[in-house]
């Protein structure tokens, strides 16, 4: 039996990895809490659910559902886009639901990339920008977002020669796994760069409602000339609490965004009609469900801070997203540190370096783990700390 090269190559999925270890813990009968994965914790509104549920009874939501979505649904996330944003979308031609966002990034490869060609991808960065740029047959060209550039990739160092060859720039801001934030005036540049090298910018923006102290995250198509350059995916995972469920938005340029279709259409036949009344419900429904969600989260980040600062580790408040993203002690990589709290603490955290050569030094921890979990999980630290100093 001979596989595709392209699978004999492919690394684990990060969090496949992490699952089998914790996994294994709970087999020897071990308590393990985890800070890992970004999924909220929060249960979907009930709101939300009744309207699955209602919809779940209707017929027509049995049969097969179409890869551009619903109208209501496409017009209820132009909407959502106007009033978020002031950004106005035509919804017939500018927008499509993915099954989720990973998997719109994921397919976002095919409609971009030929063999040979070159991604931007950021370093660290969310592995599946890569890994898509992989399917495709493309080779990507790692931004470095580095702490002193307050992890913004430095747009002046990429090579003129590589800048010429690439077709897609791939950002993310709020960013996972650092946290970092970007303006306006940001992503200006970045479209005066695209323009520059005919690269289409693809922003992935799953957390911009995950925001702390009265901080409003921007959109990159807020930018002057984005649109003609680019297109943004966005989540109702992290705002609305639908990890579960699988729907996202992808919007922009009405070319990309076409491509993106007919390779979805090709590929999957939609989200199932039921999940998409009940994301027309969230996005039409209350909003104050995600200023209750983020005060939660905004209580746990402050704890996780003080924390991490007390046990010597490096870890400024984010503005932004679910995640700390915090210097570890000298002495060790990131992935012995993460094995270490995992053996001697029980406790779960992910290894920068698994996001790219730029996150080694550094751990993601996640704000998704329930208050009282979140408590132990700290307290732990704390207890290895005074007996590993």
């Amino acid at each position: 039996m001979h596989l595709a090269k392209r699978v004999e190559s492919l690394p684990p999925y990060l969090f496949v990895e992490i699952s089998k270890k914790i996994a294994q813990k709970k087999a020897e009968g071990k308590d393990v809490i985890t800070f890992a994965i970004g999924d909220p914790d929060v249960p979907t509104p009930p709101y939300i659910l009744n309207r699955l549920i209602e919809a779940a009874g209707d017929p027509a939501n049995h049969r097969y559902p179409e890869s551009e979505g619903l109208p209501e649904l496409r017009q209820a996330i132009a909407n959502w886009y106007k009033r978020r944003f002031a950004v106005t979308l035509d919804p017939q031609t500018q927008i499509v639901p993915p099954i989720g966002g990973k998997e719109g990034v994921a397919h976002m490869a095919l409609c971009l990339i030929d063999p040979g060609d070159i991604a931007l991808v950021p370093d660290p960065g969310y592995p599946v920008y890569e890994i898509g740029t992989m399917f495709a047959g493309g080779t990507s060209h790692l931004m470095p977002l580095t702490e002193e550039n307050n992890y913004l990739p430095d747009l002046d160092a990429i090579p003129a020669d590589v800048a010429a060859k690439a077709k897609v720039m791939w950002l993310n801001y709020p960013n996972n796994p650092t946290s970092a934030i970007a303006d306006i005036g940001f992503f200006t540049r970045v479209v005066e760069f695209a323009k520059q090298y005919d690269i289409v910018v693809c922003h992935d923006a799953p957390y911009t409602e995950i925001a702390y102290d009265g901080y409003k995250p921007v959109s990159f198509l807020e930018a002057p000339g984005a649109m003609d350059v680019g297109m943004e995916f966005n989540s109702l995972s992290k705002s609305y609490n639908m990890s579960g469920w699988r729907i996202g938005m992808a919007v922009g340029n009405t070319d990309v965004i076409n491509a993106l279709n007919r390779v979805k259409s090709n590929m999957d036949s939609g989200i199932p009609q039921a999940i998409q009344y009940a994301a027309i419900e969230a996005l039409n429904g209350p909003q104050d469900i995600i200023s209750d969600m983020v005060a939660i989260y905004q209580k746990r980040r402050d704890k996780v801070v003080a924390t991490l600062n007390k046990i010597g580790m490096k870890a400024t408040p984010p503005k932004a997203s679910l995640y700390i993203w915090a210097k570890i002690p000298d002495g060790y990589t990131s992935a012995e540190f993460a094995t270490r709290l995992l053996d001697e603490a029980l406790v779960v955290v992910t290894p920068g370096n698994g996001y790219g050569s730029q996150g080694e030094g550094y751990i993601r921890i996640s704000l998704t783990t329930a208050d009282d979990r979140l408590d132990e999980g700290l307290t732990r630290l704390q207890k290895w700390h005074a007996e590993n100093v």
